[in-house]
């Protein structure tokens, strides 16, 4: 593996086979971890399909396609505001700005050809949903900081992960919004408790360096954390399905995706190197299994 693609990537061949400077902007936008940008689109399925107008190819389409561009915008950016910090940490200290692969200047004008992508998707949502997409802006700008400044940048990361669900929603109606904010609420504790997974890799280093975390705060407390975390997002979930269709069948839609976050629980280990970020990444199936209830909860009897 060369020296500048870093250890998580997951196409590393590919990676490595792209000339230097497309190779970093990749990484840049984390185009070699699809990971982020399944975390970000699932949330934008739930609204969608919670909604119940049926399967929605296209515009789950444009959505899977706007949280790849934004996903990758979001991360040039963070990257621009945490050059420094990157530095001092093993697992970032490779990355393109970090590194001074790419200058500041080409990472600003990756990040602005990555947001005229976005601007295209969001050209097609109609206007409730466009406003809505455009106020998630001041979260996302906010972001980089929120680990200088608190304990839980990954409550913060919780609002602005989960924004598609509200996004999609309203690109396809405007009512229900008691079920809406408890399926939103439900969202940000989930991506709570995998960032706190995530955020295990790099206890050491941030403790270093000055980086607050979840992960820090728990302490040895991190596994009960996490199975708190994810009941409260189980609980608000199934208050939405109930609130949406006051039925039992529908809460229990949500069985698949509590096993699979009880799986991550029970089988965590925080002093395995391996074993958090393989955790983490499995949410893309919780992701999958979430969708899949609210599918059939937004979509029974229609039709």
């Amino acid at each position: 593996m060369t020296d500048d693609v870093v250890p998580d990537t997951e196409h590393r061949g590919l990676v490595e086979r792209l000339p230097q400077l497309p190779r970093d902007l990749a990484q840049l936008a984390r185009f070699d971890r699809p990971i982020g940008w399944w975390l970000l689109f699932w949330p934008c399925a739930w609204g969608v399909w919670l909604a119940g107008a049926g399967w929605q190819l296209a515009l789950l389409g444009w959505l899977l396609l706007g949280s790849i561009a934004m996903r990758g915008a979001g991360c040039v950016y963070n990257d621009i505001v945490d050059a420094e910090l990157d530095r001092k940490v093993a697992r970032t200290a490779s990355r393109p700005v970090a590194s001074g692969r790419v200058s500041r200047r080409t990472a600003w004008i990756w990040l602005l050809a990555l947001c005229l992508a976005g601007l295209v998707v969001l050209l097609q949502l109609r206007m409730p949903a466009q406003l809505v997409a455009l106020a998630s802006l001041v979260l996302v700008a906010a972001y980089p900081f929120m680990k200088r400044i608190t304990w839980w940048p990954q409550a913060w990361l919780g609002m602005v992960f989960t924004w598609g669900l509200l996004v999609g929603w309203t690109e396809l109606r405007l009512d229900n919004w008691d079920a809406l904010a408890a399926m939103y609420a439900g969202a940000a504790l989930w991506v709570i408790g995998y960032d706190t997974i995530y955020a295990l890799q790099d206890r050491e280093d941030d403790a270093l360096v000055g980086i607050r975390s979840s992960a820090l705060r728990l302490g040895g407390a991190v596994r009960g954390g996490v199975a708190a975390f994810y009941t409260g997002a189980l609980a608000l979930w199934a208050l939405a399905f109930w609130l949406y269709r006051g039925d039992w069948l529908a809460v229990l839609t949500l069985l698949p995706a509590a096993l699979h976050l009880a799986w991550q629980v029970a089988t965590l280990d925080a002093d395995d190197p391996n074993n958090p970020l393989a955790r983490f990444r499995s949410n893309r199936f919780a992701g999958g299994l979430v969708a899949a209830a609210c599918f059939v909860t937004g979509n029974a009897g229609v039709g």
